[in-house]
């Protein structure tokens, strides 16, 4: 008698299956503790997924599953056969005049390939806004994070090594730091005649008079500082050339199409030899809006005819990519005695750093929204970007929302701290509604901000919590 015996496989057995199992050519193969490890190419569907539409089913990422499998490809994960690795040398010196850089023995060190300087790029300017931003600072650098020189050796440790053969002769210029200072007369100027490179004016009504008639005028200066995104993932690209004079860039960038036009400028080459490959994005938050080593690490590979890899480090993610603006916010309010906004006053002085970047949204965003949602009939918003020898401020997310909302919120609290009124029902008495006026006389449409707040405060229990 013979018997016959079935193995009864769970799921887990199906995606690890046993050292004998042979994997498919076509099918992902990872290892796990040294065995073969298979991850399955066809998903189980439901039928609901496939005959209704998405909208109220559950939907996964694309993206998701190959997180949680390791997977994901970013920039540092990929490699090129004879790929170099580039690394730069930043400016010793918040402000200074380039004299003279040699990098002779640098080259002549086993493994470097090449070298590169800012008189060695064919448009050496670039940003979304202005073109203030050099791609390596020449004859100019405008502060620590500016980069004078690159290099591309075969592993990152010769690249660094080599930096420090690079002798870099300069003439310290004076330097600024506090963008109050920035903005008298006889400051340091670090671009042109003068440091105010952008501004914006808001009116409405007549804002002195309401100031002098109102029963009740509150001042305060608010600031906010620097803040880096610090993405998991720090600024990343690689670059190859092809036979056709051809450039194909892989980029953690965010914004393609404006960093191709950057790049094209910056390489005086036509976009349509530019091939520009958006990555897995390890985070972004605004910290990759603009290009950063792209043209560096194109130079360096046209130079030697390999391709190049270059990762930023974390100190270079803090002191070389962009932050959030710092804020230097006066705030000037007058209200009658129920606490209703009858004036608001403000001033706003935005620390640009070395280069401005996104400084022209940020301006406008900030300024538009810095009286708050609040009816207010006289408003009077002056604001000016001013450019400092500090790290260069860009995209962040909100783009000046949360450094003025910090400002006005604060000050609301203050206002009903001193009048003995709730600071909701301030809020509530003040808020914009459906058909109110925006600073700039927008007609607002589809306005939740009152049933928010009262939704909000209902769930928290607020009037629970106050008495």
């Amino acid at each position: 008698m013979v018997t016959r015996t079935t193995d009864i496989q769970t799921e887990e057995d199906q995606l690890i299956p046993s050292q004998e199992s042979k994997a498919p050519s076509s099918q992902p193969l990872s290892v796990l503790g040294g065995n073969p490890v298979l991850y399955p190419l066809e998903l189980p569907q439901s039928d609901t997924r496939t005959s209704t539409p998405a909208v109220g089913q559950r939907a996964t990422r694309p993206d998701g599953r190959l997180h949680g499998l390791g997977q994901t490809q970013y920039i540092d994960d990929i490699s090129f056969p004879h790929m170099l690795h580039a690394k730069i040398l930043r400016s010793e010196y918040p402000h200074a005049r380039i004299v003279n850089i040699d990098t002779s023995e640098a080259e002549k060190m086993p493994g470097v390939i090449a070298t590169i300087t800012g008189a060695e790029v064919p448009e050496n300017t670039f940003g979304p806004t202005y073109q203030d931003q050099p791609v390596l600072a020449y004859p100019i650098a405008r502060h620590l994070g500016d980069g004078v020189a690159a290099v591309a050796a075969t592993t990152e440790q010769l690249a660094t090594e080599a930096l420090e053969k690079i002798k870099v002769e300069y003439e310290p210029l004076t330097p600024v730091f506090d963008p109050l200072e920035a903005i008298e007369d006889d400051s340091p100027k670090i671009h042109g005649e003068s440091n105010i490179y952008t501004s914006k004016i808001i009116k409405k009504g007549d804002v002195e008079k309401a100031l002098k008639d109102s029963p009740h005028v509150f001042h305060r200066q608010y600031k906010t500082q620097m803040v880096e995104h610090v993405p998991l993932e720090p600024q990343a690209t690689i670059a190859s050339w092809d036979g056709n004079g051809r450039v194909t860039i892989w980029s953690s960038l965010g914004r393609i199409t404006l960093g191709r036009e950057d790049i094209s400028r910056t390489l005086a080459i036509p976009q349509s030899r530019i091939r520009l490959i958006g990555t897995i994005v390890g985070g972004n938050f605004g910290g990759k809006n603009e290009i950063r080593n792209e043209p560096i690490v194109a130079l360096l590979s046209k130079k030697s005819r390999r391709p190049v890899k270059c990762v930023f480090t974390r100190d270079e993610e803090f002191t070389s990519s962009t932050i959030r603006h710092p804020f230097i916010m006066d705030y000037t309010t007058g209200v009658n005695d129920e606490g209703l906004i009858l004036a608001r006053k403000i001033r706003l002085v935005l620390d640009g750093g070395a280069y401005c970047s996104w400084t022209g949204t940020t301006i406008g965003k900030g300024s538009i929204l810095a009286p708050g949602p609040y009816n207010i009939e006289n408003v009077f918003v002056e604001a000016y970007a001013v450019y400092t020898n500090k790290t260069t401020t860009g995209a962040m997310r909100g783009f000046g929302a949360p450094q003025v909302c910090f400002a006005y919120e604060s000050q609301m609290d203050e206002i009903a701290h001193k009048l003995g009124i709730d600071p909701l029902e301030i809020r509530l008495k003040n808020g914009f509604s459906e058909n109110s006026l925006s600073p700039t006389s927008q007609t607002l449409q589809s306005v939740a901000l009152k049933e928010s707040l009262n939704q909000a405060s209902d769930r928290f229990g607020w009037k629970e919590w106050k008495a």
